[in-house]
């Protein structure tokens, strides 16, 4: 176990299904950098910072794992924290083709960064955070799919753009 790995995404929020890839990540791996990464054109509900500090506040039980912000391409900050592999997480069918042509794209311009694939847990393999947002934009409970410091975050969040309701 001697790779070091990096787990990029927006993680707007970061989701139980994230955290259950990253647990199973570190085990797999001597360091896992879970990469928070910026991504402006997204227009995140949560600025890179909050995201950067719910995601260390739901990963603290992982002793090998870190949790940075980055802005810029995936594959630099990879070759500037010497990171070997690139963890990604597949969902559902749908997900393949994208990730396929992101670890082709990857390769061709970092071939030195090799790509894994994991799975979640059946029971999260539905999760992901757009649809985390939406429920709770709408007033749903979203206590089963994240942390309680996620909850409570976007809880606080969407309360606040509902003029405090």
């Amino acid at each position: 176990m001697s790779l070091s790995a990096i787990y990029p995404g927006t993680f707007d929020p970061i989701t139980n299904g994230h955290h259950d890839l990253v647990r199973r990540a570190s085990r797999l791996f001597k360091r896992v950098v879970v990469a928070v990464a910026a991504s402006p054109a997204k227009g995140t509900l949560f600025s890179l910072e909050e995201r950067v500090d719910l995601a260390r506040e739901v990963l603290m039980d992982l002793d090998n794992v870190e949790v940075t912000g980055y802005d810029g391409l995936t594959i630099e900050f990879a070759r500037q924290n010497k990171l070997d592999v690139m963890v990604r997480g597949l969902r559902a069918v749908s997900d393949f083709e994208f990730e396929f042509q992101l670890a082709n794209m990857s390769r061709a311009m970092a071939p030195e960064l090799e790509s894994v694939f994991l799975t979640p847990q059946e029971e999260l393999s539905y999760i992901s955070s757009s649809m985390i947002r939406e429920i709770a934009m709408l007033g749903g409970d979203v206590s089963l799919f994240v942390h309680p410091s996620v909850k409570k975050a976007l809880d606080a969040r969407y309360q606040a753009r509902r003029g405090g309701r």
